[in-house]
């Protein structure tokens, strides 16, 4: 770690604890050439893979728009704030535990398909309709046939 008062490339550590929950170690230092005490906050950084769309086309894993999706789905649902980011954050895990850099998108689309059909079904038939394109009635019928019989194979 570079001295932020001398450049120096020597520095120590003197002090560490864990912060913000556990999520972050804060560290006192000591610079060895020019004395100096200075503070840094380390956190974990972990890289989510790059989802990749129908067309091809590569994009970083952009979790507002997850939570956009989501709301849109669950619109006048009466689903709580932090149901919604619980399941953000089982969808982010889920896609680092894949282990992978690109994760298509419909992947990430099932995914949320199947919170969705346990968190609230009528999100779910909203979301698997625009997911899906459905086109008529029919097919609404089918999603939710599906709800009602989930060991249904077809």
């Amino acid at each position: 770690m570079h001295c932020p008062f001398c450049s120096a490339n020597d520095t120590k550590v003197i002090d560490s604890r864990l912060v913000a929950e556990g999520d972050q170690v804060r560290r006192r230092r000591e610079c060895f050439d020019c004395k100096e005490r200075f503070t840094t906050y380390e956190i974990a950084e972990l890289v989510m893979p790059r989802v990749v769309k129908q067309n091809g086309v590569r994009e970083p894993f952009d979790e507002e728009k997850l939570r956009a999706g989501l709301q849109r789905a669950l619109e006048k649902r009466p689903v709580g704030v932090e149901a919604v980011e619980a399941v953000i954050e089982r969808i982010k895990h889920a896609l680092r535990a894949t282990g992978e850099r690109e994760i298509g998108s419909r992947v990430l689309g099932e995914l949320v398909m199947d919170e969705l059909r346990t968190l609230d079904e009528v999100a779910y038939v909203r979301f698997a309709s625009v997911y899906r394109s459905f086109q008529d009635i029919s097919e609404f019928r089918d999603a939710i046939d599906k709800l009602r019989h989930p060991s249904d194979p077809s």
